[in-house]
């Protein structure tokens, strides 16, 4: 459409696509109308005041809205619908997603399921199984470790272990009550393998700290027990000299008395004793007298 009529309303604008002058009143302010020379079509743009009547307005051209694809429009489509697609998507997406986490874990359980059949020794419990302990074993009685001498053997840190009267003997328990020390087999009852060394009522205390010495020519000292119990025999025998004892007892503490021992004795069996001990020091419990009737 052209403006042919001029009056005193009456402006000019130009083409925003090829720079065309157009003439027009302002009661047709934005309105559509065709360039006469590109043919495009364009809205009037809003007159101008009266000191802005010397610049040349530029109109704007008309877009027109495609149909999409599936001919509705944008504005066509109301939130709510934009709502529900949004959430439809998410929706799948996370379906999409938790199938292949289960594909994953799936293929690793039948990938781990495959190793350990090909592997057997890679197959484990689902617990850990505790580290087992080697089994305590008592040092063979020959010369290297009965020797009626002192210093010439270094003592360990493993449990008390050696022989007693001709048996493999390891202490499980030790004691020092009534001021003897006891090293034995079993826990509870009376001793009936193992070795009881007398120091005449020494209470621990005065032992604590101390190592004691005793070489095979010493005259008399502390009375040395052994106790045994073979398949078809039990026994003792009592030594108060001819032995070599090397003691070296620790802090008391907690009613604990530790120490190490090197023990030999001069028995055609050949007994010793070697090894540290950690003994019970604690008091025994007042007998209760008995009623008189």
């Amino acid at each position: 459409m052209k403006c042919l009529l001029r009056s005193m309303s009456e402006f000019k604008f130009a083409c925003p696509v090829c720079g065309q002058h157009m003439a027009c009143d302002s009661s047709q302010a934005g309105t559509v109308m065709d360039c006469p020379t590109c043919f495009q079509k364009i809205t009037a743009p809003q007159a101008p005041a009266s000191d802005e009547q010397k610049f040349i307005l530029t109109g704007s051209k008309v877009v027109e809205k495609k149909p999409s694809a599936l001919g509705i429009t944008a504005a066509a489509i109301k939130p709510e619908a934009d709502n529900k697609f949004l959430m439809g998507a998410a929706f799948l997406i996370v379906l999409l997603l938790a199938a292949g986490g289960a594909l994953l874990v799936l293929h690793g359980r039948n990938f781990n399921t495959h190793s350990e059949s090909q592997n057997p020794a890679a197959v484990t419990n689902d617990v850990a199984a505790a580290p087992v302990k080697p089994a305590l074993i008592a040092p063979p009685a020959n010369d290297a470790n009965w020797l009626l001498a002192l210093g010439t053997n270094t003592i360990p840190e493993t449990p008390v272990a050696g022989r007693i009267h001709g048996h493999d003997f390891i202490s499980e328990r030790a004691t020092f009550y009534n001021g003897s020390l006891t090293l034995r087999a079993g826990t509870r009852g009376p001793v009936t393998f193992g070795v009881t060394i007398n120091f005449s009522g020494a209470l621990p205390e005065s032992l604590a700290g101390q190592t004691i010495n005793v070489g095979t020519n010493a005259d008399t000292a502390a009375r040395v027990t052994l106790h045994w119990q073979g398949d078809a025999e039990a026994g003792k025998e009592s030594f108060d000299n001819g032995y070599a004892l090397r003691l070296e007892f620790g802090a008391l503490e907690k009613n604990r008395l530790p120490g190490k021992i090197y023990l030999c004795l001069p028995d055609p069996e050949k007994s010793y004793l070697l090894g540290s001990f950690n003994a019970d020091a604690r008091k025994p419990k007042p007998k209760t007298p008995k009623k008189q009737s």
